[in-house]
C-alpha cells in the first residue's frame, strides 16, 4: 500500500490522504499528525508477544506494514516506506533502525531522542544474549546514521558492561540539550520499559522507573527544542490498556 493512502482508524476504510506531515480522512475530515506504519517482528528468541502488540489499535491512519525475512531486509524496506512524518509501532527497538535511516537519508542533521530501560547499545561480541534487539542503537551509531553527539539516551537503568563503557567513551547521556543542540528535527524512540512496570504492560520491566508524567513532560521538552519528525513505539505487550498509555505519550510530541 502507498504511504500516500491510509486506513482512516474511525472510518475503517481506505480514505486517509497525505496532507503536508500528516493525513486527513477524505470521508469523516478527521486529521491526523502521522501515518502509522507496523512492524510485527521481535529480533531475538521468545519475542512473540513484542510482535503482535505491533496489531494493537491505535487512532492513527495505518499505511500498513512491513515484515521481512532480516533485519537489514526489514530496515531497508521500512526506510522505503515511511510516510512523512511516521509512527511506526512493533515489534522489538530493531524497527527504529530502519525509521532512523529513512529520516536520516532526508537529508536534516537528526537526533535521536532514545527512551529505553535498557542501552541497546551492545555488538554481537558484548551481547550476553546475543539478541538483534539489545543492538539496534549501537547499530545506527556505527553505521553513522546518526552522530553520537545527537543521541540523549533516557531513562536507561540495566545496563551491560559492554554499553556502560561505549556511553562512558562517547559522553553519550540523557541530555536533551546536548542532544539537541543544532539537530533540525529529533526522532523519538520509545521503547515502553522506560516507564516504571506499573504504567503499562511492557515485555522487559524493569523496576524503579519514570512515572507516565515524567515521561510525558521528557517528550514535551522534545516538542519545544526542535520538530518531531517520526516516532516509533516498542517492547510493549498486545494489551489494549496499552492505548490510552501511548495515545497520551504520543499527545505530548504533537500527535
Amino acid at each position: 500500500m502507498s504511504s500516500l493512502r491510509a486506513r482512516c482508524p474511525d472510518c475503517r476504510t481506505f480514505t486517509a490522504v497525505a496532507l503536508g506531515s500528516g493525513y486527513e480522512c477524505h470521508r469523516c475530515g478527521r486529521s491526523f499528525g502521522a501515518g502509522l506504519v507496523r512492524v510485527p517482528r521481535a529480533w531475538g528468541d521468545g519475542g512473540e508477544a513484542m510482535a503482535a502488540a505491533a496489531h494493537l489499535e491505535l487512532p492513527y491512519p495505518d499505511t500498513g506494514a512491513v515484515e521481512r525475512d532480516t533485519l537489514e531486509e526489514q530496515s531497508s524496506a521500512l526506510a522505503a516506506a515511511l510516510p512523512e512524518r511516521p509512527l511506526v509501532v512493533g515489534g522489538c527497538c530493531c524497527a527504529h533502525i530502519g525509521a532512523v535511516r529513512g529520516l536520516a537519508a532526508r537529508g536534516q542533521r537528526l537526533g535521536v531522542v532514545w527512551l529505553d530501560a535498557h542501552g541497546d547499545l551492545n555488538t554481537p561480541e558484548t551481547s550476553p544474549s546475543g539478541n538483534l534487539w539489545g543492538m539496534p542503537l549501537r547499530m545506527l551509531l556505527d553505521s553513522g546514521a546518526v552522530a553520537s553527539a545527537d543521541v540523549a539516551l533516557v531513562g536507561a537503568r540495566n545496563l551491560d558492561p559492554g554499553e556502560a563503557e561505549y556511553l562512558a567513551r562517547t559522553g553519550i547521556d540523557d541530555s536533551l540539550e546536548r542532544a539537541l543542540a543544532g539537530v533540525e528535527g529529533a526522532y523519538v524512540a520509545l521503547d515502553l520499559d522506560v516507564l516504571d512496570p506499573g504504567e503499562a504492560a511492557m515485555f522487559m520491566p524493569e523496576p524503579d522507573g519514570p512515572g507516565l508524567a515524567d515521561v510525558e513532560a521528557a517528550l514535551a521538552a522534545v516538542a519545544a527544542t526542535t520538530p518531531v519528525v517520526g516516532t516509533g513505539v516498542t517492547g510493549l505487550l498486545p494489551d489494549p490498556r496499552n492505548v490510552r498509555v501511548i495515545a497520551r505519550l504520543l499527545a505530548s510530541v504533537g500527535l
